[in-house]
């Protein structure tokens, strides 16, 4: 089976770069500090005009856990109506209980919702928080989604390679494990070998220097050098997708 890799893509230039390199699709977010966050319509509406390259988008109004309110709900719901008209292909979404299992009602409105534009569905990393990965396993199954991004309930995807393959073994083809956390052109192949995964999540980011020629250094833009950031870098996704050929 191809091997397929998933960029995760927090500004237009990672997206370009995503389909320039070879990667099958984007997962379009902000705030990758934080895990991610839903990201902006006019950045999705930019990064569905790119061609070459698959984009679902993260659906997650905040950061932190993963139990959300009746009204971070209809945030969420109205989330998934926005990416759809904005053009994308997926929406990745997730939802748990406080006692960390897979608040299925919820799950179930944001899938039906999905559904209804004809949009791809990923369980997120949410699924790492799980207190019971193979019954949040078929839960997630249950309720039609089409693959579950993972690190394997590690801090990497190379750490969490066994419960990877236990994982995929559970899942029977019914839906397919995406190996996510740390994957880079070092590890990508390895972690597929041990794992059983054919689809890899990665960031590939790299430091981007600002073009600015002035800068006020003493004062930060949330970070402690907000003069360079991080973004998908061209190479990177290339050596990652010659790594899985």
């Amino acid at each position: 089976m191809d091997k397929l890799l998933e960029i995760c893509a927090g500004d237009i230039a990672s997206v370009v770069a995503a389909a320039q390199g070879g990667a099958a699709r984007v997962e379009l977010c902000s705030a990758l500090a934080v895990g991610g966050l839903t990201p902006s319509e006019g950045f999705i509406r930019r990064a569905v005009a790119v061609p070459g390259v698959r984009k679902h988008v993260l659906i997650r109004p905040r950061e932190g856990d993963f139990v959300y309110t009746p009204d971070e709900v209809e945030i969420m719901l109205a989330d998934v109506e926005m990416a759809a008209r904005c053009g994308a292909d997926g929406v990745v979404v997730g939802a748990l209980l406080p006692d960390g299992t897979i608040d299925t009602r919820t799950c179930m409105r944001l899938a039906n919702a999905a559904r209804n534009h004809g949009l791809s569905l990923t369980f997120h990393r949410a699924f790492d928080r799980t207190s019971d990965a193979f019954g949040s396993l078929e839960s997630i199954v249950a309720m039609g989604f089409h693959r579950i991004l993972t690190s394997g309930l590690s801090p990497t995807a190379l750490e969490g390679a066994a419960m990877l393959q236990r994982l995929n073994v559970a899942a029977a083809g019914r839906i397919t494990i995406l190996a996510a956390s740390g994957v880079n052109s070092g590890n990508a192949a390895e972690i597929v070998r041990l794992s059983g995964c054919h689809e890899v999540h990665a960031s590939a980011r790299k430091p981007q220097l600002s073009t600015m020629t002035f800068s006020r250094t003493e004062v930060a833009m949330g970070s402690s050098d907000s003069d360079t950031r991080l973004t998908t870098d061209l190479a990177e996704v290339r050596a990652i997708v010659a790594s899985l050929k």
